[in-house]
């Protein structure tokens, strides 16, 4: 593989006041197609990664390629080719969807006529085309997100960054962004940013776990699977009950709950032992959640999307 079709990452290191780094001599090198999930709780520094590739910050040290192009050295170039929806990013509620995309395509460098044929092409392909005229302070959050995602569609951009796109939206709203994800990766390189795992699970070719600013993990379901060694997973979520596996891995999480990873017969004698202490448990085969957890021994957190507020 060429530089031309890869990101590399080489030793980027973000420190900001009073020492506190975001990254620590993070590096990474993954194919530029498809979607890249990047993976990490809170905190762990995925949005300081992704400003620092889509040229918004600048790193304390190293450096990083994306298709040849340098992000520090060819910033101008590199900004023709990329497109970046963050994490607090919001369609301008007193315009309407329309209008919007027709401001940041013009911003962009597009014609008047040209950004009207892209963003155009760009509703219609996300099926929101029937709001191109309704106030996005009006639309659903899904619908918001999908306004977003229309704006770096229509752009003609190849490199797209996401920063927790569904952060705040419903199972429905995410459900329906997966499925536009799918169909633009297959034009696109998507680095996507998250903590919905099973978004990372169902959407990414690749998939990269970060903990306090360090590439902990790297891989695809497949390889990721394998640092686990064992299939199954059984977590002990009512107490801190301790029982040991005859074949396997305890692994104890910073929050004092267990989980053990094992075959399937084994969590199944695992399984009745803690049915009879009447003690509350989970099992099942590995998901990308239980991978998480035995790689950065910390749970991801949960959300509540019913307790989010919608712009």
């Amino acid at each position: 593989m060429t530089n031309m079709e890869q990101l590399t990452v080489k030793g980027l290191t973000k420190e900001y006041e009073k020492g506190k780094r975001a990254l620590k001599s993070f590096s990474l090198a993954v194919p530029a197609k498809g979607i890249f999930a990047l993976i990490g709780r809170n905190g762990a520094g995925k949005t300081t990664l992704i400003r620092i590739l889509s040229t918004q910050l600048s790193p304390t040290s190293g450096t990083a390629q994306i298709s040849g192009l340098d992000i520090l050295k060819d910033t101008d170039a590199l900004r023709e080719i990329i497109a970046c929806v963050p994490q607090e990013g919001r369609a301008v509620g007193w315009l309407t969807p329309r209008q919007f995309l027709s401001s940041y395509l013009m911003w962009r460098g597009f014609t008047s006529k040209e950004a009207n044929l892209l963003l155009e092409k760009s509703l219609d392909e996300l099926g929101i085309k029937k709001y191109a005229d309704t106030l996005n302070r009006l639309l659903s959050g899904g619908t918001k997100r999908k306004v977003l995602v229309g704006m770096v569609m229509a752009s003609g951009a190849k490199v797209i960054f996401l920063d927790e796109p569904t952060t705040g939206l419903d199972p429905i709203s995410r459900d329906e962004l997966w499925r536009t994800l799918v169909k633009l990766k297959k034009d696109h390189f998507i680095f996507l940013t998250t903590h919905y795992l099973e978004e990372a699970e169902k959407l990414a070719d690749k998939i990269g776990v970060v903990e306090d600013g360090k590439l902990m993990a790297l891989g695809t379901m497949a390889e990721l699977r394998r640092k686990v060694k064992y299939p199954y997973s059984v977590k002990i979520l009512s107490d801190h009950t301790v029982i040991k596996p005859r074949r396997g891995e305890l692994i104890k999480g910073v929050d004092g709950h267990y989980q053990i990873v094992t075959t399937e017969k084994e969590a199944g004698r695992i399984s009745k032992q803690l049915i009879n202490r009447g003690v509350k448990f989970s099992m099942n085969p590995l998901t990308l959640d239980d991978i998480f957890y035995y790689i950065v021994r910390k749970p991801i957190e949960a959300e509540n999307y019913d307790q989010q507020e919608y712009y």
